[in-house]
């Protein structure tokens, strides 16, 4: 059993880094098998030597966090304590203190994760970005937020939102209603985004005024979009064909962020994504980025960290056992 002590200094807000009724330090203690008390802001961390180093340097990134003026929330220890265990270490500066948007609550937009924070630069200096991850990693929610900030700084003139309806035929017709209220259900998570940043109103004034508009892929065909901001998302579901027609729709001034997660495309067997094959296609074209964010971007709830593991160990063992059933009718 070792044992270590950390002088926190009284600058350090002890109750916002314990959280409210130590929550902070229960998830630590859990998480690392440790034992944390404080007396005279003095920390005492008692547990296995390997766990109360790791302990000490999650904790030293906490702290950097209160220094930002963050609150520290169950997602950021988790994501401190991956990066300790991966790295030995995390610079919290390295996130930068840049604001992307302000939600309709007035709270900032900010990432919180270096997967993120490289996503979020590639879109401010590239032309066309693919943000390629599992769910929760923020692809779509920052793409919108940068969109949104864009619009308002008038770098563009409008924000186009789209994604490919996988089931557009017979199950899109039956559905009741004009065609926005088909391919809505298609679109809901884009619209949630907007909600987030501009409000109901605010969002319906700027479709009124053609600053917004939401459709589905197949819409974009013909078209010439100049200067606007183009987010194509779950673009995993889109054929060769559809993402090589959806590119060659950009303009001058335009941008374009192409979102998707290439282990959840939902096309029938045998086609091919063109999510995939853009990333061959397109690899090492200047002014075309492909950020790839992994389990460790992932901001919602920690269990969603989990699936999305557990799930990738499951796909890769059973990739193997493929090969092996391969080989043996190959030696057959």
């Amino acid at each position: 059993m070792a044992e270590i002590h950390i002088d926190i200094g009284s600058e350090t807000d002890i109750a916002a880094l314990f959280g409210a009724f130590d929550s902070n330090v229960k998830l630590l203690e859990k998480l690392l098998n440790i034992q944390i008390s404080n007396r005279d802001n003095i920390l005492k961390l008692m547990g296995e030597q390997d766990d109360v180093e790791k302990a000490r340097a999650v904790i030293n990134v906490l702290i950097q966090v209160l220094e930002k003026g963050d609150a520290i929330d169950d997602q950021k220890i988790i994501y401190a304590i991956t990066m300790v265990q991966e790295q030995g270490g995390f610079d919290i500066k390295m996130l930068g203190d840049d604001c992307i948007a302000v939600n309709t609550r007035g709270n900032p937009i900010k990432t919180k994760t270096l997967g993120q924070k490289k996503y979020v630069d590639a879109i401010t200096n590239n032309t066309i970005v693919f943000g390629i991850g599992p769910a929760g990693t923020g692809k779509t929610y920052l793409a919108v937020a940068k969109a949104v900030t864009a619009l308002r700084n008038k770098e563009v003139n409008r924000i186009i939102l789209t994604r490919p309806a996988v089931e557009a035929g017979e199950k899109l017709g039956f559905l009741p209603g004009d065609l926005q209220n088909k391919v809505d259900p298609y679109l809901r998570p884009l619209y949630d985004g907007m909600y987030e940043m501009l409000g109901g109103e605010g969002f319906a004034r700027y479709q009124e005024k053609g600053m917004i508009e939401v459709a589905p892929l197949a819409y974009m065909r013909g078209r010439t979009l100049d200067n606007a901001f183009i987010i194509l998302d779950e673009a995993q579901n889109t054929t060769p064909e559809q993402m090589k027609m959806f590119l060659t729709r950009i303009g001058f001034g335009s941008r374009a962020v192409v979102t998707g997660d290439i282990t959840q495309v939902d096309l029938p067997d045998g086609k091919k994504s063109g999510l995939k094959e853009a990333q061959r296609v397109l690899g090492g074209i200047d002014d075309i980025s492909f950020c790839i964010l992994t389990e460790k971007d992932v901001v919602r709830h920690p269990l969603v960290q989990k699936i999305i593991t557990a799930y990738d160990k499951y796909d890769k063992e059973k990739e193997k056992r493929k090969g092996r059933s391969g080989g043996n009718r190959d030696r057959k």
